[in-house]
Parts: C-alpha cells; structure tokens; sequence
C-alpha cells in the first residue's frame, strides 16, 4: 500500500509530532492524577490525625498557634486525669497527670491565645500547650480544680485549740 493509497482513503498521514505530542499529554495527565491522588492522601491524613479526642472536655489548640499548624495540641480534662495528647505523621505523643498530682496550673495570656502550664507534684515535666483560646484555658483551670476538689472531698471543720 502505498502513501497516495492512504491518502485518497480519506485518513490523512500522521506525522512524528504529532505522536509525541499525544504521548507527552499521557504522561502529564497521569503525573497530575498521580500528584492529586498524593495531595488528597496528604489531606486525609491531615485530616485523620488532626480528628478531635473523644471526650467531654477537650480542648484543642488553634492551628494558627506556634506549634500547631500541621497537628494541632488537645488536652483533655477528665474527674481522674489530665492528658495531653499531640498527634505526629508516625504515632502520637501523650502525657498523662493523675488529678492528685496536678501540683498547680498556669495560665499565660498572649494577644490573641493562651499558654497553659500544669504542673505535676511528682516532679516530671509539665504539661506545656499553647495556643489554646483565652475562655478555654480558663475553662481547663476551673475544671481541674472542680475535680480536685470533688476528688479531695469537702473540707473538714478542724478543730479550733483553746485561746489559753
């Protein structure tokens, strides 16, 4: 079959360009599926790790925080502990205060968040998050507090020695 056969077929010749054009498209398109199946796994994953801990009172930092842009810090309150809990790509990071060792709790204010500090008695590194809302860090004292003292119990009327 000769070229003019192919031509007066109606099929017009395909040229080297052309092929490579159509192959380099291919390529491009499969490298932005590939670069959008990754980013979207990315996002998951952001999205997975990032997931609130379950619970009544948690308290998560902000993402604008220093610390927190990727995963953000969560403490969460309990009636028997405190823990703080940082999630990683790989695993997690918990710390974890039992109520009767919470020695005292710090609250530094910022211009737009909230630094919190609690302190064990037992003498291990404290609870250090930052980044958390003004109302929340305040929140989080009031209810370590509630909780020792419920843990504690009521106060006892102790006995007055006699004025000699």
């Amino acid at each position: 079959m000769t070229s003019g056969a192919r031509q007066s077929d109606g099929i017009p010749p395909l040229l080297l360009s052309e092929m490579t054009s159509d192959a380099t498209s291919l390529v491009l398109w499969i490298l932005g599926a590939g670069v959008a199946v990754a980013l979207a796994l990315v996002v998951y994953l952001l999205a997975l790790r990032g997931r609130r801990v379950p619970g009544e009172h948690v308290f998560r930092a902000s993402r604008w925080s220093r610390g927190n842009h990727v995963f953000p810090t969560q403490v969460a309150v309990t009636p028997t502990s405190v823990v703080h809990y940082t999630p990683a790509w790989f695993g997690r990071h918990d710390q974890s205060i039992h109520m009767a060792h919470v020695a005292s709790v710090r609250i530094d204010t910022n211009l737009f968040f909230s630094n919190v500090m609690i302190e064990s008695s037992g003498g291990a590194s404290p609870v250090r998050c930052h980044g958390h809302r003004k109302r929340d860090a305040i929140r989080m004292k009031e209810l370590i507090e509630e909780y020792q003292t419920a843990y504690y119990g009521p106060s006892q009327a102790r006995p007055v020695p006699p004025t000699p």
